[in-house]
This record gives C-alpha cells, sequence and structure tokens, in this order.
C-alpha cells in the first residue's frame, strides 16, 4: 500500500508543489539526482567512468504535452551528446530516452513526433560514437515504443530496449528481442500497473524476472541486467555462467546513488556496471518512483524535509 501510495503521490501536482517549494536538504535530490545542467552531469560521467563503471544519461521529463517542450528536451540530449564527445566520454557513456518527454503523449500525432525526435537524438548519438535506448513507461505506451524501436533500429541496431517484467507480456517480447546484436535492459518495472496487465506481488516479479532473464541470457542478445537486489545480481551471473557467456557479453546496471559498494564490487570483479544517471530540473517523479521502489528511503527523504541546512 505504501508504494501504491508513492506512485500516486508521484501524479499529485499538490505535493509536487509542496516539495518543490519547500527548503529541502540539497542532499535528497543530490542522492539520487546529481544535477539539473549539463555540466553537472557530464561531471559526474567523469567521476563513475574514472571509478570502473559506464553511464547512461537521462535528461529527466516525461508526459510531454507542448511540442515545444519536447522540441526543448531534444535539444538538451544533443547538448550533452557534444558535451560526452567533447571530453571523450562517448566509449563509456550513452543516453537513455523517454518516448513520452520527446512527444509521444502529444494528443495530436504523438508517435511520429517521438519517432521523429528520437531519430534526431540516435542520429547525434551516432555522429559522437555512442548509442541510445529507448526508456519505457507504463504499459499503454509499450506497442508504441517497441514500433519506435524496430524503425530506430532499421538505421541505428545498437538502439537499447527496455522491458518490464512485471508485465505478462514481457517473457514473449523477451524472446522477440533476444536477437543478435539486441541491447535489451530487463528491470523489474517502477509503475502502478492494474492486476490485468501485470504481476502484483514482490513473489511473482521476482518470478518473472528470473524467466525473462533466462530467456535473455540463452539467447544471442546483449543482456542488460537493471536491479539492486542482490538475489537477482547472484542468479544473473549465475545464469551467465550456465550459458557460457563472456562478462563482455552482458552488464549490469544500477541507479545513481544506490548501492555505489556494490556497484565498485562487481567492477573489481570484471563485471560491466553501467549507472543510470537521472539529472535535470524534472526530479520530482523520477524521486518519488525511487522512494516507490524502495519505502526504506521514505525516513530520509523526510528527514530532508524538515531540514534546515
Amino acid at each position: 500500500m505504501l508504494r501504491q501510495s508513492l506512485l500516486a503521490l508521484s501524479r499529485s501536482e499538490r505535493v509536487k508543489h509542496l516539495v518543490t517549494t519547500m527548503p529541502v536538504s540539497a542532499g535528497i535530490v543530490a542522492r539520487y539526482v546529481p544535477g539539473e545542467s549539463t555540466r553537472e552531469a557530464v561531471g559526474v560521467v567523469e567521476e563513475l567512468v574514472g571509478s570502473g563503471r559506464q553511464v547512461t544519461l537521462d535528461h529527466l521529463g516525461e508526459d510531454t504535452l507542448e511540442e515545444a517542450h519536447a522540441d526543448a528536451t531534444v535539444a538538451a540530449y544533443l547538448e550533452v551528446l557534444s558535451a560526452l564527445s567533447e571530453r571523450g566520454l562517448t566509449q563509456d557513456a550513452e543516453v537513455s530516452v523517454k518516448l513520452s518527454a520527446v512527444g509521444q503523449a502529444l494528443p495530436d500525432g504523438g508517435e511520429k513526433v517521438a519517432a521523429r525526435n528520437a531519430r534526431l537524438i540516435c542520429e547525434a548519438a551516432r555522429a559522437a560514437g555512442t548509442t541510445v535506448t529507448l526508456d519505457m513507461e507504463d504499459h499503454t505506451t509499450t506497442d508504441s515504443t517497441l514500433r519506435i524501436l524496430r524503425e530506430l533500429r532499421e538505421d541505428f541496431p545498437g538502439t537499447g530496449a527496455v522491458l518490464q517484467a512485471y508485465l505478462y507480456r514481457t517473457e514473449a517480447d523477451c524472446r522477440e528481442l533476444a536477437t543478435e546484436g539486441s541491447r535489451v535492459r530487463l528491470c523489474k518495472g517502477a509503475y502502478d500497473e492494474p492486476e490485468p496487465v501485470a504481476h502484483q506481488t514482490r513473489r511473482e516479479v521476482d518470478l518473472a524476472f528470473v524467466r525473462c532473464l533466462r530467456i535473455l541470457m540463452e539467447g544471442d542478445g546483449y543482456p542488460m541486467v537493471a536491479s539492486h537486489d542482490p538475489r537477482m545480481v547472484e542468479i544473473a551471473g549465475e545464469l551467465a555462467r550456465r550459458t557460457g557467456r563472456d562478462s563482455s557479453t552482458y552488464e549490469y546496471q544500477m541507479l545513481y546513488g544506490i548501492r555505489p559498494d556494490e556497484q565498485l564490487r562487481l567492477v573489481a570483479e570484471g563485471s560491466t556496471v553501467r549507472v543510470y544517471v537521472p539529472y535535470g530540473q524534472e526530479w520530482y517523479g523520477y524521486l518519488m518512483r525511487r522512494l516507490a521502489e524502495r519505502p526504506s528511503n521514505l525516513t530520509f527523504f523526510a528527514r530532508s524535509l524538515v531540514s534546515k541546512k
């Protein structure tokens, strides 16, 4: 119930206004969102790459309902890709894009707008020497996102996909996408999905994650294991060993600010670890979903709200 309440709050304009106008301690946002500007984002990328980790950058924003806002998001991605290239970081850093941030949710021709804008970002990423991953959002956007993915992969085959294990459909999607050269990030899922389309209990979601992970590990693609759950990390390593995968043929992904010591441990063992780094001013919805994924973080957040520092 706490998770559902936090997810509901992530969509509350009233609570968003309260949180964003209170003198919130800088620590709560900085723990999960290291900055709002391109300069701050690139600085964090340099630090992470220097520690042996790789990065995917997400310019925060979603559910854009004005084309001008979508254009501004595209411009932000082009700017950060240029900055990454100038600093020689594109070998170890890519970008993640939410299609609703670049026009997918527009009421008139949103999918076409999002596809066009995603193509612009993919073109810039290729010119910079890196790749793009299309983030997955709530289940109502899944078909549209996968259609755009297929279209982009015709010209940009390295475009990454994201699949959410808690959806019933995801095992079939894994089978379809577990092909040679296909980069697939598997996560449990962070949206409040209804019972007709998604598993509801933690046990069901965990079992679904393992089933999907097995499909990806046994396939010919490049699995990206997005989990902080120690059990899932251990299972992923075991499945990789059983399927004879070299450490260069899959990677672990974790969020910025979550289990950094574990990230470094995996790197020390020779694994590839990519850190998902969000940045930008639209941090509220992202933060609330992180709290929903791990409600114990709520105590830290509450203390920050009343902090005078």
